[in-house]
C-alpha cells in the first residue's frame, strides 16, 4: 500500500472513530435531541434560527442555514433560517468602524429577537467574534446553541446547550458538525412538516 493511501485510510478512519464516540455517548445524543425541541419550539413560535461561525465553520453555517430556509428531504415551506455572514456588505462595514468581532453582535443586535436560536460554531469554542455573537444573543432572549471540539472553550460557559465533539483536530471536528447540523436540520423538518 503507498502512504498516500494509508494516510487517506487513517483519515478516514480518525472520521469513523469520533462519530463512533458520539453514537456511543447517550448525553450527546440527547443534547441533539433538546437542540431539535428547541429550534422546533421558536419555530413554531415565529422565531428564526441564526448560525454563525468562521472559515470552514461560516461555510457550515451558510449551508445549515440553506438546510432550513431551502428544503431538506421534503418539499415544504421555507423555515426562517441565516447565516450571519452572508451580507458583504454589512461584514465589511462594520469591521471597518467597529471591528472584526463586533460583526456578528452587531448583526444580532439589529434583527434577532427573544425566542429565537443562535447555533455558534466554533472549534476552538473561543473565536472572539462568536463570543461577542453569544454574549448579544443572551441579553436579547436569543437561545444559544454552541457546537465545538473537546473542550468547549469559552463558549462552554455561555450557552444553553454544548455539542462539543470528542476531538482536538479541527477536520474531524468540522466533519462532525455538518453530520451533527444535517441531523439537527432532519429533525426539524421532520418535527414541523412531518
Amino acid at each position: 500500500m503507498k502512504k498516500s493511501e494509508s494516510n487517506i485510510q487513517h483519515a478516514i478512519e480518525d472520521s469513523i472513530a469520533v462519530k463512533q464516540l458520539i453514537l456511543n455517548d447517550k448525553d450527546f445524543l440527547k443534547r441533539i435531541e433538546e437542540t431539535v425541541v428547541l429550534c422546533v419550539n421558536s419555530l413554531k413560535l415565529g422565531g428564526k434560527i441564526w448560525f454563525a461561525g468562521n472559515g470552514g465553520s461560516a461555510a457550515d453555517a451558510q449551508h445549515l442555514a440553506a438546510e432550513l430556509s431551502g428544503r431538506f428531504y421534503l418539499d415544504r415551506k421555507s423555515l426562517p433560517a441565516e447565516a450571519l455572514h452572508v451580507n458583504t456588505s454589512f461584514i465589511t462595514a462594520v469591521a471597518n468602524d467597529y471591528g472584526f468581532d463586533k460583526v456578528y453582535a452587531r448583526m444580532l443586535q439589529g434583527c434577532a429577537h427573544r425566542g429565537d436560536v443562535l447555533v455558534a460554531i466554533s472549534t476552538s469554542g473561543n473565536s472572539a467574534n462568536i463570543l461577542e455573537a453569544v454574549d448579544m444573543a443572551k441579553s436579547l432572549g436569543v437561545h444559544v446553541v454552541a457546537m465545538t471540539g473537546e473542550k468547549g472553550g469559552k463558549l462552554r460557559e455561555r450557552c444553553d446547550i454544548l455539542l462539543n465533539v470528542p476531538s482536538n483536530d479541527t477536520p474531524r471536528i468540522q466533519e462532525s458538525h455538518i453530520m451533527i447540523g444535517h441531523i439537527i436540520c432532519e429533525h426539524i423538518e421532520k418535527d414541523i412538516f412531518g
